[in-house]
């Protein structure tokens, strides 16, 4: 397995859910050493921290800026489900069945709405940095739906370290980022209840490391 760097355990914090990082770093090593890159690079000011969340932070657009050139996408999953039923061949011989069958339903959308931050080849990665915290059971319904699917093989989702809150109580911004949001807290006790299903996860937490701008 390949070890993670000194510089990178010192920015984050790591939780490594059916063997995510063995996965990463021997089937998937270009696009775990592209990941790697993205967290070395993440620097998140005190105004970032200020700023409005939702689609005004600027802080995913950090990650936008390292992935998508190297050819990570934003993707969406949609799908029907076609259902056959074949008869069996005769009434005397059990287990034998028709070719053809006799009946087919199709269910539409059973598979909808699912999307990914990122994705490349068959890894998955998604940042969640101040949403409520039901967002990450969408996240991690996602990725296992992808996981059943066969599109993706692993799963990577970045949010921030408990440890941040020392920063914004320091800055006076706790309120904006209360309990109930997206932290590692509200994601390891999904994991460890394996809302995850099959799908491996590697959790990464935003440490105070990769904050620049306050008194550490």
């Amino acid at each position: 397995m390949l070890p993670i760097s000194e510089e990178l355990k010192d920015k984050y914090e790591f939780y490594n859910y059916g063997h995510a990082l063995e996965i990463l770093s021997d089937a998937f090593p270009t696009e775990w050493l592209e990941i790697q890159d993205c967290l070395k690079k993440l620097v998140i000011s005190v105004d970032d921290l200020k700023k409005a969340g939702g689609n005004e932070s600027p802080i995913p657009k950090k990650f936008d800026d390292v992935l998508y050139p190297y050819g990570w996408r934003e993707i969406r999953i949609t799908g029907d489900l076609l259902v056959k039923m074949y008869p069996r061949q005769n009434a005397q011989r059990r287990g034998r069945f028709a070719n053809e069958p006799f009946e087919e339903k199709m269910i539409e959308g059973y598979i909808d709405g699912h999307n990914i931050d990122f994705l490349k080849n068959k890894v998955a990665f998604d940042l969640e940095w101040n949403s409520k915290d039901q967002t990450f059971d969408r996240d991690l319904l996602a990725m296992r739906t992808y996981f059943d699917c066969g599109i993706i093989d692993v799963g990577i989702i970045v949010t921030r370290s408990e440890e941040l809150n020392d920063i914004f109580k320091k800055i006076d911004i706790m309120a904006k980022y209360g309990a109930s949001t997206t932290w590692m807290g509200k994601l390891t006790y999904r994991l460890d209840s394996r809302r995850n299903g099959g799908c491996p996860i590697l959790a990464v937490g935003i440490k105070k490391q990769c904050i620049e701008g306050y008194e550490k």
